[in-house]
């Protein structure tokens, strides 16, 4: 393979790990913003993310077989995951973390893995009901195809992103499209809405917030229901890019985005985007590895596959909070006496 042939190649790596790491992104937002309000790490979130994976291969089941429009269907099955995730979420909050709010902080992480392994079993035991485990997306007629080919009305983008080296399904362009979407809601959300102030200012102090007038209680389970929706948008997502989903596809993707927002510094919502983006190209161009070495002459580097990619963003991670324990973006919090 000569440089004219891995240009493309190394392009077309980076614009899938970018991909992946929009995924990894909205998935880190459940957790920072979590913790951002309670300084609780929601290790259920990962089968609330599963949860909105399941609605939407069942959304997209049912309306297989009607001629409605793919995008349609599309945004039935992100609305579908993201009411049922989010009320997930916020029963999870006042049954299982709302009475341990004053409890010693390693009680409620107990029970947040309990939460999880319970969601499992149960998500298992509902799709075993119906004789189905792994559950493989029906995508409308299109979204599997190549982005703006040679036969669409789009053919001029496309041959410019050809000659770039992109070669991009149309599913890869929409995660992108709803990721970016839902972050900019989120930016809106939190930054100029009288929601987001009074969530903002539990954050920062939930005692002086109750004696302003903030219903604490409230706001936390308004955290938790947007959390929520972010996972079940994250959840199809995730589906659409890797086709199969089961009751415990959340385990690696969850442990990566709680990565990549520990990464980008916990409980900032920039950070975990940023996190998850570089977690993404880091796997990505990790999993290739093995193909440099060969293309290099570098025996070592052939025994690299993709089994790697999770050992090598912990690396990451750990050199990076040597450095900067906060995080890429992280605060630290200084008390004033």
């Amino acid at each position: 393979m000569d440089l004219a042939t891995l240009l493309p190649f190394l392009v077309n790596v980076i614009a899938g790990g970018l991909v992946l790491g929009f995924v990894y992104a909205i998935i880190a937002l459940g957790y920072t913003m979590v913790y951002g309000v309670l300084q609780l790490i929601n290790f259920a979130h990962s089968e609330v993310f599963v949860t909105g994976a399941v609605v939407g291969f069942e959304v997209f089941r049912v309306l297989t077989p009607s001629p409605m429009n793919g995008y349609l269907k599309l945004l039935i099955a992100l609305l579908a995951a993201m009411v049922i995730s989010g009320l997930l979420n916020v029963t999870i909050e006042r049954l299982a973390y709302r009475p341990l709010r004053n409890a010693p902080r390693l009680v409620p992480l107990i029970t947040a893995i309990g939460v999880s392994l319970i969601l499992q079993d149960v998500l298992r035991l509902i799709e075993g009901f119906q004789g189905r485990f792994d559950l493989t997306y029906t995508l409308p007629d299109g979204f599997s195809g190549k982005f703006c080919g040679a036969e669409s009305s789009c053919a001029a983008v496309g041959s410019t992103l050809a000659r770039l080296g992109l070669d991009l399904q149309l599913k890869d362009v929409i995660l992108i499209v709803v990721a970016l979407l839902s972050l900019a809601v989120l930016n809106y959300l939190v930054n100029r809405t009288r929601l987001g102030k009074a969530i903002r200012a539990v954050a920062q102090d939930r005692v002086t917030a109750g004696l302003m007038g903030i219903d604490s209680n409230r706001m936390i389970s308004a955290t938790f229901l947007i959390g929520g929706a972010l996972g079940g948008i994250s959840g199809v997502l995730f589906g659409m890019k890797f086709g199969t989903v089961n009751a415990y596809s959340g385990f690696d993707p969850g442990i990566i985005a709680f990565t990549a927002a520990v990464l980008g510094g916990i409980g900032s919502i920039p950070g975990a985007v940023l996190g998850g983006l570089a977690l993404g190209v880091i796997q990505n161009l990790i999993g290739v590895t093995n193909i440099f070495g060969g293309l290099l002459g570098i025996a070592n580097l052939e025994a690299i596959d993709a089994s790697y990619q999770r050992i090598g963003a912990f690396i990451v991670l750990v050199l990076i909070l040597i450095f900067k324990p906060t995080g890429l973006l992280g605060k630290s919090n200084v008390e004033k006496v």
